[in-house]
């Protein structure tokens, strides 16, 4: 199949959840299919990061956007049109033409969107059959950053999880097929037929992610991109409110914060036993330096890639009740929950002083990923979806 795909991002270096997905759905669709990528990107494409990619594409094409005309466009989203801003942002008027000719000129079988802040160039192309991959509910994400936003921000983020919510339910229709990443997102789209988009999970690499002797350094680790908003609430909430209450009990808990873009809010979370690293170049060395991994996500939607990672190193892994209605691991057997500063104090304690069910935790995490978490088999679901048009 001659597949085209369309990205909101050049999906390399992998930084950010999306890119993540992006890369290694197209490693696997690769082995069978002729992509076409087109990527809108407000960063200039390295020619080594277009190395990446291309052993696994027919043909790459990069849409510049400046940061006037994403300016330009954020106003104008805002005074005198109904889009969300996100999807604005990435949308450049003058380029519709341009991607259209590129997947027409290419004659491809099927068009592939992920996120719907690329569905613009291509909602009105009914002559391709098209899928779109939602992967989270953008508008629940925003909706739940409305209570944690400054005064000035507030009134805005009302706006845009408005407009976002809309904006999924006037799309849906637009598609043939419809994709996310977790049943918990699926419901949360507003649309009479939203048992219909199909749930293709992420995975992890277990050929690159795998279990490391290594010396421990830290005793907890958070990572991932420390300018997303979710990562940047966890992690504070982390250090301002479980940190101090753990510290009572054992003064010495070190921390390792790592992950690129850390925010001027994150990088004033750096202290004595609160590390702060900012971007590096092979995150598994933080897994395998730590004792426990802890993602005490309060915010955001989706599936949490870190875990998966950690998991897959057999790091046993604390998070909070959001993060693992994606993830649907076991209390207790491959996975420890907990909610409020006191169980997380009451669940790092635990695995700290008992090592055996630490072990335990961490050897049935890995299973639990080796077994429900594997790219080959999500995207060849994928795969079949595009097939089957």
């Amino acid at each position: 199949m001659k597949l085209g795909i369309l990205f909101s991002r050049f999906p390399f270096p992998l930084e950010k959840g999306d890119k993540l997905r992006a890369y290694h759905q197209i490693r696997e669709l690769a082995s069978t299919n002729e992509l076409y990528l087109c990527c809108v990107s407000d960063k200039k494409v390295q020619n080594e990061q277009l190395k990446e990619l291309e052993p696994y594409c027919k043909e790459i094409k990069i849409i510049q956007i400046n940061k006037f005309s994403i300016l330009i466009n954020l106003i104008k989203s805002l005074l005198f049109s109904k889009l969300p801003l996100q999807v604005a942002y990435f949308f450049k008027r003058s380029a519709k033409k341009s991607v259209v000719e590129f997947f027409r000129n290419n004659e491809v079988d099927h068009i592939y969107c992920q996120l719907i802040r690329v569905s613009e160039y291509v909602k009105d192309l009914n002559d391709i059959p098209k899928t779109l991959d939602y992967m989270d509910v953008l508008s629940k994400g925003m909706e739940r950053r409305i209570e944690k936003s400054s005064t000035y921000l507030k009134p805005f983020v009302k706006i845009e999880a408005a407009r976002l919510k809309k904006y999924e339910h006037f799309i849906f229709n637009s598609f043939q097929h419809k994709t996310i990443i977790s049943e918990q997102d699926r419901d949360l789209i507003i649309h009479a037929q939203n048992q219909n988009i199909v749930i293709v999970r992420n995975g992890v690499d277990l050929n690159f992610f795998y279990p490391r002797v290594s010396q421990k350094k830290y005793d907890l680790v958070f990572t991932g991109n420390m300018s997303y908003a979710p990562n940047v609430d966890g992690v504070t909430f982390l250090v301002e409110e479980v940190l101090p209450k753990l510290w009572k009990v054992k003064p010495q808990v070190t921390l390792a914060i790592a992950g690129a873009s850390p925010s001027a809010k994150v990088q004033k979370l750096a202290q004595k036993h609160v590390t702060v690293t900012g971007w590096v170049d092979d995150i598994r060395d933080y897994y395998s330096a730590a004792t426990l991994f802890i993602a005490p996500m309060q915010i955001g939607t989706g599936l949490q890639n870190k875990l998966l990672e950690a998991m897959a190193m057999k790091i046993p892994c604390i998070t909070s009740p959001l993060a693992n209605n994606a993830l649907k691991a076991t209390d207790r057997k491959n996975i420890l929950i907990a909610e409020t500063a006191d169980e997380y104090v009451k669940a790092i304690l635990e695995l700290l002083d008992n090592k055996s069910l630490a072990s335990s935790i961490g050897k049935n995490g890995h299973e639990f990923v080796k077994h429900n978490y594997n790219w080959k088999s999500t995207t060849n679901q994928l795969e079949q979806l595009f097939l089957s048009t």
